[in-house]
Formats: C-alpha cells, sequence, structure tokens
C-alpha cells in the first residue's frame, strides 16, 4: 500500500511543484523582445515603438509596476497600448505611475474589455473549447475606464478607440486607425473605413483582440503595420508545442509576436499580467515588444 501510494504523492508534489512556478517566478520574470520589421520606404530612419498590453494591473503588483517604469530608458519614437491595463477599481494611480515615465514619449492606446469590467472568478479550463467572448454577467462598466483614459490622453496618448489620427513619430508622418475591443462587441470598423491615407510615411492599426475579420480590414485598407494583445500568448503553454488557446479568432501559430496578415505586419503582445483570478503563466513568459520599422529591402 505505501509503494502504491509514492507515485500519487510524487506527482502531487511536481503539480504543486509547477504551480509554484507558474505563478510566483515566471509570472513575474518579465522580458523584453526586439524585432526589426521592415515596413518603411528605403532612406527613412528606424523608428522604435514600444508596444505594451495587458498588464491587468492590481495596486500591490509593485514587481510589474517598477519593470515598466524601468522601459522609460528605452526612449522609444511611440508606445502603443493595446488594452486591458487595470483589474482594479483603485488601479489607475498605480498604472500612471508605471506610465509615468513613458508619457512625455508619443503615444496610443486602445481599451480592452478588463478596462471597463471588473474580473471575475470563471474556470479556465472552458477556455480549452471555448472563448470568453460574450459571457461577461455584467452589463455596466464597473472599472474607472474613463478615468484611465483621461489620464493618459491628459499627458499627450492618443485614445484610438474607433477613430483615427495623424500623428509625428520621429520624422514620419504616421496615419492611424484604432477601434474598441471586438471580444465586447464594442468594435466599429465601419467608423474608421476606407483607404488608408496614402502621402503617410507609415499607416498603422491598433486594436485589442486580434480578430481576423478586422485585421483582414485594415490590411485591405492599406494599413502596413497591425498591434494587437489580449491573447496573453496563451498564458499557460505545452513545452515544444506551444499555445492550446488564442481566447480569440486567430490560429495557434500566431497567438504571440510578429507575423503576416495579408499584406500587413502582424504583432500580438503576449502582455504581461493576469487576470487575479488566474495568477500564473506557464512557458509563457510575460513581456513587453521594441519593434524597430526599418525601410524594406
Amino acid at each position: 500500500m505505501r509503494k502504491a501510494a509514492a507515485v500519487p504523492l510524487s506527482l502531487l508534489g511536481l503539480g504543486l511543484a509547477g504551480l509554484g512556478y507558474a505563478s510566483v517566478v515566471e509570472r513575474n520574470w518579465f522580458r523584453l523582445r526586439r524585432f526589426d520589421v521592415p515596413v518603411l520606404e528605403r532612406g527613412r530612419r528606424p523608428v522604435r515603438v514600444l508596444h505594451l498590453s495587458d498588464l491587468h494591473l492590481t495596486p500591490r503588483r509593485t514587481m510589474l509596476i517598477n519593470w515598466v517604469r524601468s522601459l522609460g530608458a528605452l526612449e522609444p519614437d511611440l508606445v502603443v497600448n493595446t488594452g486591458d491595463s487595470i483589474a482594479h477599481p483603485e488601479a489607475v494611480p498605480a498604472l500612471l505611475h508605471a506610465l509615468e515615465p513613458l508619457l512625455s514619449r508619443p503615444g496610443l492606446f486602445v481599451y480592452g474589455s478588463n478596462d471597463l469590467y471588473a474580473p471575475q472568478p470563471k474556470n479556465p479550463a472552458r477556455y480549452l473549447w471555448r472563448t470568453s467572448k460574450n459571457d461577461r454577467r455584467q452589463h455596466t462598466p464597473n472599472l474607472p475606464w474613463e478615468e484611465l483614459g483621461a489620464g493618459m490622453a491628459a499627458e499627450g496618448w492618443l485614445d484610438m478607440n474607433n477613430t483615427t489620427a495623424r500623428i509625428k513619430v520621429g520624422d514620419l508622418d504616421v496615419a492611424v486607425a484604432g477601434i474598441h475591443d471586438s471580444h465586447i462587441n464594442r468594435d466599429r470598423y465601419d467608423v474608421v473605413a476606407g483607404p488608408a491615407p496614402a502621402d503617410a510615411d507609415l499607416r498603422l492599426g491598433v486594436m485589442h483582440s486580434p480578430e481576423p475579420r478586422n485585421m483582414t480590414r485594415f490590411a485591405a485598407d492599406g494599413y502596413q503595420l497591425l498591434l494587437a494583445g489580449h491573447t496573453h500568448g496563451g498564458q499557460l503553454c505545452v513545452p515544444f508545442y506551444g499555445a492550446l488557446v488564442t481566447n480569440c479568432g486567430i490560429d495557434r501559430a500566431r497567438v504571440k509576436g510578429l507575423s503576416r496578415h495579408d499584406s500587413a505586419w502582424l504583432h500580438v503582445s503576449a502582455g504581461l499580467g493576469t487576470s487575479p483570478y488566474a495568477p500564473a503563466r506557464f512557458a509563457c513568459f510575460p513581456e513587453a515588444t521594441l519593434l524597430t520599422l526599418v525601410p524594406r529591402r
């Protein structure tokens, strides 16, 4: 009997060790990824875009706050925040403190669902057979999304939810179109639809969730680089296999990192945080990304 019990106990110990690693070590092992994106005309000076996403910040995440503050040393030409920045009613001051060294740089932002609605306990296993789209029980936003947006906008960052804009980035004239979160049916691509300005040096599309139907429209309208988050890179991945799920319409192969979508480049951030009710990452480090835009060959 004792010998038979040793196997389950060892498996239990291995499981507890894995959970401890995922929730304490990897969840706080922040990384900066770097990609070169050949999207500019020949002769243009490279520009650097810092892509942040999915902080899901709560006020006491001191390690995450300090790590984001350290990114100010990169001195990016543009910062893009693709949403799900907060996860607590009192998180806005902490987020603005984290972003403070970056808020003097040109910036853009869109919202994710968790900027409006507080996270709720749920069984994470159900993501294996369905996405979380449309399963929200709240009907009225209960997080301070207006305060969040006002705080970033007060420092000059552009609110790109269902709108277009032009912004100077280095010596580039950049045309931007952005949409609100498709995961909660707040995206309104028809509002921004139409050919992107042909006279812009760069045409940039910004969204929270990388839904192929929207990405296809961005690419067809001439946007050259698309930025999104939402997927958490799969969050709990299998080594040498990758993500099990994406929680949206994008395929697993493009759940994070740089890839192509039709004629456009696509970068999906694996993000920096997790829901407070699923505080673990495995084989999927939290990350921000520095994209260096370089001339096409």
